[in-house]
């Protein structure tokens, strides 16, 4: 690995201006940097692959085969995207040392990619490092995390202090550090795998469809001896939920439950993912007891623990289709 070759995939569904957006960013990144850009379209069937073809043909960003615009023929989810991308690998048939997953509603500075890049050359036992995320105000994003576990559900459904003063360690969300740091998982917007780890572990879990998808990937590459490190210096700006619309979500859809369940049965067995989700209607409780009591605001869309108390047990509600905008990019290698 010594050339540090890196492939930036940014994965589209029906976002095709914003996506184009981000791929000027991410050129303007690697301009000085070993490797190529592939824009995934995942299976949008909107239009999307042509238009973003068709600007980038007629931008000459293609001419120098520093970036192509490819299509998956399904929409399979984040992850599967992902792996669609590194599957892809460079243009002349070899596989990079890093591939570089960048959000389509994210913007890298101009040495966003080169601050990963040369932390990965210099750091052997980095599997996965992310970036520092602010949003287009400034406001920093949480993306340096602990994995979830059952105190961790109870203490993020109860949202009390005091709970969360007795439980410190089981708090998901860390406090941003200042430095290089090990964190058991960080957010996709802006992530760097190498290309070893991803082919000891298999890349992405192509059954999660959207969410838990890159926490499991970490968790998988943990065990194979890998770490995943938070790197402050390498920032971008995130739009954030563009795909999704999990910002207005006024129902939870079944995917994001399918996800959450399937994690913890994946990762921890399937008593602990249930005593982890007992663990969360407890801490929901807790919280609805002091929205009567302090009138605290609603915290989660609507009809959330109903929802979660019949997915865990059987008398499911009719499934939320998902988002005609789905998610946005994270990504993986070539099976």
């Amino acid at each position: 690995m010594q050339n540090g070759t890196v492939l930036t995939i940014i994965l589209n569904y029906k976002t095709p201006d914003m996506t184009l957006k981000a791929a000027a960013a991410a050129r303007a990144a690697m301009a000085q940097i070993p490797g190529e850009i592939v824009i995934v379209d995942n299976g949008s069937e909107d239009g999307s692959f042509e238009q973003m073809a068709s600007a980038a043909d007629a931008s000459g960003w293609c001419a120098d085969g520093r970036l192509r615009v490819v299509q998956s023929p399904e929409n399979g989810g984040f992850g599967a995207g992902m792996n669609f991308g590194m599957r892809a690998g460079l243009s002349d048939g070899s596989a990079p040392d890093f591939y570089y997953l960048q959000n389509s509603d994210a913007f890298p500075e101009d040495t966003t990619i080169s601050a990963l890049r040369e932390f990965m050359i210099t750091t052997p036992d980095a599997g996965l490092a992310g970036s520092f995320v602010c949003g287009n105000d400034g406001t920093p994003h949480s993306t340096a995390f602990r994995f979830p576990s059952l105190a961790g559900e109870f203490e993020g459904a109860a949202r009390t202090g005091l709970i969360t003063r007795l439980l410190p360690k089981a708090v998901v969300a860390m406090e941003t550090p200042t430095v290089a740091t090990p964190v058991n998982w960080t957010a996709g917007a802006s992530l760097m795998l190498r290309r070893d780890m991803v082919d000891a572990i298999d890349g992405f879990d192509e059954t999660f469809f959207l969410y838990f998808e890159e926490t499991e990937l970490c968790h998988r590459a943990a065990q194979a001896g890998w770490r995943t490190y938070f790197v402050p210096d390498s920032r971008i700006t995130h739009v954030g939920s563009v795909s999704t619309g999990m910002k207005k979500w006024q129902r939870t859809p079944q995917y994001w439950f399918d996800s959450r369940q399937y994690y913890f049965t994946k990762t921890r067995g399937p008593v602990y993912a249930l005593g982890a989700t007992v663990a969360r209607i407890l801490g929901h409780a807790l919280y609805d007891l002091r929205r009567l009591v302090q009138r605290k605001p609603q915290a989660d869309p609507d009809h959330f623990l109903r929802d979660l108390i019949a997915h865990t047990f059987g008398t499911r509600r009719r499934p939320v289709r998902a988002p005609s905008v789905r998610y946005i990019p994270v990504a993986k290698d070539p099976k």
